[in-house]
């Protein structure tokens, strides 16, 4: 909640500095946000190396059954999850306001006091099959040093993220919004705002309720009844924004829906890390919108989407813990396969972590379900 409360104020100092403070302020502001900008640029193929790699490394080994059952469902969920999310929301986008735009019809004559580049070390796709190669290597030869030095790694670029990068997000948004507020585009951002974030609120609830009805009535169960055991998991993400926080609860949510000790003790841990629906729903209602929003950047089909999201799931597998983490590790696949400049990300961040809470609470709300369906099939598989 400080960081969203921080957020919003980083949008109201961009606004006014872009308002009221002369042009050397604004530049002065426009250079911290380039040079946050270059970092986080730097540090997405990291993310993507190091905390994918960790995370195939350190899958549990000997539940071979129950593994292979809780990442499929859990894949399957964010894949449909997303596709649906594109789908409805690619019906109700031509309904909103065709002139709103983010992007300056002129060029602006902002200019950075420092021109610096920090070029990433390797390219989003390089990172990605790096890290599978390594990850998988590491978890089948058992390497252990070399998994230590993945987790290592992993926790450096964690320690980057929650302690320099998220930090400094807000300062990365008063940039761009004071940027828009010259370029005369700011109070069209911010009518598309309210919209986008209700959209997102929406498909969570659409995407839980579809969830908690098929599976009470394919397996038999009372669907009011499952949402009411999960309903303290679901309010304490939403105050935690964690779903590492949340297994607790979720756990003890879960063994309330009646799934065996065994299954949920392994299940709910495991997708609080690979299990991201919510977010998925999230980061792709708000990719469409952004995109629909910007004169230069088209609307993709839904087969032309569809690789996005796949690649989506994958990366959501080993996204940081964090608040926002998801997202930070969707920017090199939004950059990479959507091509989204840096007005577009930055939008992306600022309606990502206003509604972090209510993704995360999906997220774990819908562990529920993978649990149940893992251990109606762990059943059939024993018997």
């Amino acid at each position: 909640m400080k960081l969203i409360l921080k957020l919003i104020a980083g949008i109201v100092a961009g606004i006014l500095v872009g308002l009221y403070v002369p042009i050397t302020g604004v530049e002065l502001l426009f250079t911290v946000k380039e040079l946050i900008g270059q970092i986080i640029s730097f540090t997405i193929p990291l993310i993507i190396l190091f905390f994918i790699a960790s995370g195939i490394a350190g899958l549990p080994k000997g539940s071979g059954h129950l593994l292979g059952k809780t990442v499929g469902f859990a894949y399957s969920s964010t894949i449909i999850a997303g596709t649906l999310a594109f789908l409805l929301v690619s019906a109700v986008i031509p309904f909103l306001s065709g002139g709103i735009t983010f992007e300056a019809e002129v060029a602006t004559e902002i200019g950075s006091f420092i021109d610096l580049e920090i070029p990433p070390l390797m390219g989003v796709m390089t990172a990605l099959v790096t890290a599978f190669v390594f990850g998988i290597g590491m978890s089948q030869l058992e390497l252990d040093t070399l998994k230590k030095v993945s987790d290592q790694g992993r926790d450096v670029i964690d320690g980057l993220l929650s302690k320099v990068i998220i930090p400094a997000l807000p300062f990365y948004i008063a940039g761009v919004f004071a940027e828009m507020t010259v370029a005369g585009t700011v109070v069209d951002t911010l009518q598309t705002f309210g919209v986008v974030l209700i959209a997102a609120l929406v498909m969570h609830w659409l995407w839980l309720s579809v969830l908690y009805i098929a599976t009470g009535v394919l397996l038999k169960r009372n669907p009011i009844e499952l949402v009411k055991n999960m309903l303290p998991a679901y309010f304490t993400a939403l105050g935690t924004m964690s779903s590492a926080a949340t297994i607790p609860v979720s756990l003890q949510s879960s063994k309330a829906n009646n799934v065996k000790e065994d299954v949920a003790n392994f299940t709910v841990p495991l997708c609080a890390t690979i299990h991201l629906s919510g977010s998925t729903i999230t980061i792709v209602t708000c990719a469409m919108a952004v995109m629909f929003l910007s004169p230069s950047m088209e609307v993709p089909s839904l087969m032309g989407m569809l690789p996005f999201i796949m690649m989506l799931g994958v990366v959501m597998i080993a996204a940081p813990g964090a608040p926002g983490g998801a997202v930070m590790s969707a920017l090199g696949l939004l950059t990479s396969m959507l091509g989204f400049n840096e007005g577009a990300v930055a939008l992306m961040i600022a309606l990502y972590l206003a509604q972090d809470s209510f993704g995360t609470a999906c997220n774990v709300t819908g562990d529920g379900i993978i649990a149940l369906w893992v251990d109606r099939f762990s059943e059939k598989s024993s018997s």
